[in-house]
């Protein structure tokens, strides 16, 4: 099994992926209104460390797919083991416990960690794995509907 992919993260991405489904943005909306659960995986900008006292700061809005789930940072090559677990325990949640359930996972135009998530999830035995490389940026190119991404809870 091909490792996952660490640094750079922003670069071109393979036209494949062994057991997903690799979709377009057509595709992608395609599954959605047939049920799947789209995931964001671009990370969440934190607020930078050693800020002098009394600065403001606001992260930074992300939209994303109209209906999508965001669980920002779960595409990275190397997961920390409880962030693994919670990843897991996140798609279950999400599939309702039905490995078979479908779920397309996606960041931004050739971004590495929505194939790293596919392939995790994989790794996790779902068997209904979509892979929209195109992400965002091609969503937004067809003129597709964004949304303002939530924020996980902590």
């Amino acid at each position: 099994m091909q490792p996952y992919h660490g640094e750079p993260y922003r670069a071109p991405v393979p036209d494949t992926l062994a057991g997903a489904t690799v979709l377009d943005a057509a595709g992608t909306a395609d599954w959605q209104a047939r049920g799947a659960v789209l995931i964001d995986v671009l990370p969440q900008i934190r607020k930078p460390e050693g800020l002098p006292p009394g600065t403001i700061w606001r992260p930074p809005g992300h939209d994303t797919l109209a209906g999508a789930v965001w669980l920002p940072g779960t595409g990275y090559d190397r997961l920390a083991p409880a962030d693994e677990a919670g990843f897991a325990a996140a798609l279950d949640r999400l599939a309702r416990g039905d490995k078979a359930a479908p779920l397309v996972f996606f960041c931004k135009a050739d971004c590495w960690m929505s194939w790293n998530a596919a392939k995790r999830a994989l790794s996790f035995g779902h068997t209904q794995v979509g892979w929209f490389p195109g992400g965002t940026d091609d969503w937004l190119a067809e003129g597709r509907d964004m949304e303002p991404a939530v924020p996980p809870q902590p």
